[in-house]
């Protein structure tokens, strides 16, 4: 399978007998799993009996095989990247690649359920970078990977935390916030895919100009004093009013 694509058909051989499973006592499963490039992933039978016989397969290829008495066969391109536990039935890939991405079965009388293991291979997220703008009267924050994964880009998400209202169920790669706006508090943006997350925050005020600050602290102080000097007047006029 290419790399990239995700596997859409089940295999015509699986798909017939999970359609003459289903006719009989013997149900026929699908289970999507996710790994990771380049880590480990192990695909467990769903129950069983003390097994006798163990066959993988991955569409109609061999992965591996055991029967009772002999040695386990492990086949090409998986000889040196496999391990089968023979008590559980457990199937362990490791150092997972692109190519490994397909369908998987096990095959053993011991197993009353049979399975299809969906296998995607994703790549881990990179770190996040965050840049932010001041256009017009909006300040614009931009989220994006220091490196855009290759594989599966389409189970890449985003999401925003702050305590602004239009981070709420926002899965943009860009925010906007008005210069009005709180500039003390933080913004978080969050990337993840189903075998990895990478977070990154950035504090508003970084994003506006130092004269923009300087004016709103000249109004933060004028406003404060403004308060003051009405205090003070309504305290002096009390004074006054009580020596009458």
């Amino acid at each position: 399978m290419a790399a990239g694509r995700v596997p859409r058909r089940l295999p015509g051989a699986l798909g017939v007998l999970c359609l003459l499973l289903r006719l009989g006592l013997i149900s026929c499963d699908s289970l999507k799993l996710f790994g990771a490039v380049n880590k480990n992933i192990t695909l467990r039978p769903p129950s069983h009996t003390p097994f006798k016989e163990i066959l993988w397969k991955k569409q109609k290829d061999k992965v591996v095989e055991w029967e009772e008495n002999l040695n386990i066969t492990y086949f090409p391109p998986f000889q040196d990247r496999l391990h089968l536990d023979t008590g559980s039935g457990n199937l362990t890939i490791f150092n997972l690649t692109s190519s490994d991405e397909d369908n998987y079965e096990i095959e053993s009388q011991s197993v009353t359920n049979n399975v299809i293991y969906s296998l995607y291979v994703v790549e881990t997220l990179s770190p996040l970078e965050l840049n932010c703008t001041l256009v017009n009267e909006s300040i614009v924050v931009q989220c994006g990977l220091q490196r855009q994964p290759n594989i599966h880009p389409e189970l890449t998400k985003y999401s925003w935390n702050c305590p602004f209202v239009n981070c709420e169920n926002n899965s943009k790669t860009e925010m906007y916030f008005m210069k009005e706006d709180d500039l003390s508090k933080e913004v978080q943006c969050i990337v993840e895919n189903p075998v990895s997350k990478s977070e990154s925050s950035i504090v508003l005020a970084s994003c506006a100009p130092k004269s923009h600050l300087r004016h709103r602290l000249l109004i933060i102080v004028a406003a404060v004093a403004t308060v003051v000097v009405i205090l003070l007047f309504a305290k002096v006029s009390l004074v006054g009013n009580r020596r009458r």
